[in-house]
């Protein structure tokens, strides 16, 4: 018999800990003296934590030598190290870079954990640790840059970290972008400044659509004529929620209209249709909303004042029109940018906890690292199992097989490893 405290776990590795009770009461039967017997069992499960420990792994080798001439010593290489030199196993690193990037643990916080548990890791350690690491760990994202610019879409966005400068008092802001290909591959791209020259520069003459909003600094790059503008629902209904206070009237008439839009694809989704089948839907029950939703731009362009909140509004969706109409005609096109705002939410939380990076240097390591971790999360991967794997293979796995090595290929590939 088990009783209703059964816990379901997500995952089949976690440690079953049996323990047996025997009732404290006298087993001998008071009626005939007879022994009880064992007539079944009621199991009751409980989910516990034990604290996360160190262990010190000793690789020993043994020295073998000619006993008669005292000749030819051999002894086995040491196995493959991330660092090398160094004293960290694949476990701590992926430990330490998955409690920054995927936890938002800053080291200064990882520092004072690792000392309760009798171990003293300085910060400055570990910040070498992953530098050490980003460096290991480049090549595979380089792959992931080539995999984002064959994609059909790219997904991108871009955030602000504050950085510190040694030549001022106070941090400055860098800029984080995020990019999104086909099959949930994420690469950041870290820049100084928030200028035209990060998008160019990572996206040169991609030539298929480019989701994002519209942020004047891709316009140079629209410019060139390669890639094709796809505009952002989410962006442009933000914008006339923020005019509520100030016209409700047209405000809510407005998110209204763009809610219906939105009812458009729960629907699709509902019925699961497929890629021909919501194509049609879509030019089906979504053009006539959008006709009305051009009309009332086009009316209240006139009446209202540019500068006011529905004004801004007005403008940014009449500006945006053609990139706000195109997912409408391709079915593998998104209403909105939504994938990319989730990605860089990772950031904005880490942001918070580690408050800033400490060079330009350290935050492109931190792209580097952001782009693995995103990646794992959105292929439902845990960071952690993935890092320790990959920082004991990358060092010494052949290059022309780094596509084994991304995360999107990681779980197939391990498993046939295995075999």
């Amino acid at each position: 018999h088990q009783d209703h405290t059964h816990l379901h776990f997500s995952r089949n590795d976690i440690e079953m800990v049996i323990e047996h009770h025997p009732p404290k009461e006298e087993l001998t039967c008071p009626c005939c003296g007879q022994g009880k017997q064992v007539m079944g069992e009621e199991v009751t499960e409980e989910l516990d934590y034990v604290p996360a420990s160190f262990i010190v792994r000793q690789h020993v080798r043994f020295k073998y030598v000619c006993k008669h001439c005292q000749e030819g010593v051999v002894i086995a290489d040491l196995p493959p190290r991330p660092i090398d030199k160094g004293r960290p196993g694949t476990g701590l690193l992926a430990h330490v870079l998955a409690s920054k990037y995927a936890d938002h643990l800053p080291l200064n916080r990882q520092e004072g954990i690792f000392r309760r548990h009798g171990v003293d890791i300085k910060r400055s350690t570990m910040c070498d640790w992953v530098r050490d690491c980003a460096e290991l760990l480049l090549p595979i994202v380089r792959y992931m840059k080539q995999l984002i610019l064959q994609s059909k879409i790219i997904n991108t966005d871009d955030t602000s970290v504050p950085v510190l400068d040694g030549e001022r008092t106070q941090t400055r802001k860098g800029y984080l972008w995020a990019y999104i290909g086909d099959k949930n591959v994420v690469v950041f791209a870290y820049t100084p400044t928030h200028s035209r020259d990060g998008p160019i520069a990572f996206m040169g003459d991609y030539d298929g659509y480019v989701q994002a909003d519209a942020y004047k600094g891709y316009d140079a790059f629209f410019e060139k004529g390669n890639a094709t503008e796809v505009g952002c629902w989410a962006h442009t209904r933000r914008k006339f929620y923020d005019a509520q206070t100030t016209d409700p009237r047209r405000a809510h008439e407005m998110l209204a209209m763009i809610g219906s839009l939105y009812t458009v694809e729960k629907q699709a989704k509902l019925k699961r249709l497929d890629a021909p089948a919501i194509r049609e839907f879509r030019q089906q029950r979504s053009y006539p909303i959008l006709d009305q939703i051009n009309l009332l731009l086009r009316d209240w362009s006139i009446s209202v004042l540019p500068k006011s909140p529905i004004g801004q509004a007005v403008n940014y969706a009449r500006g945006q029109w053609i990139a706000l109409n195109r997912y409408v005609e391709d079915d593998r096109l998104s209403i909105d940018n939504n994938l990319a705002e989730g990605v860089l939410r990772t950031v904005a939380i880490g942001r918070r906890n580690w408050m800033f990076a400490g060079s330009d240097a350290g935050a492109e390591r931190a792209a580097i690292v952001y782009s693995l971790v995103a990646t794992c999360k959105l292929c439902q991967i845990d960071p952690f199992a993935y890092l320790r794997d990959v920082l004991g293979r990358v060092s010494t796995h052949p290059a022309s097989r780094i596509a084994e090595l991304t995360p999107s290929h990681w779980t197939s590939w391990r498993s046939q490893s295995s075999d």
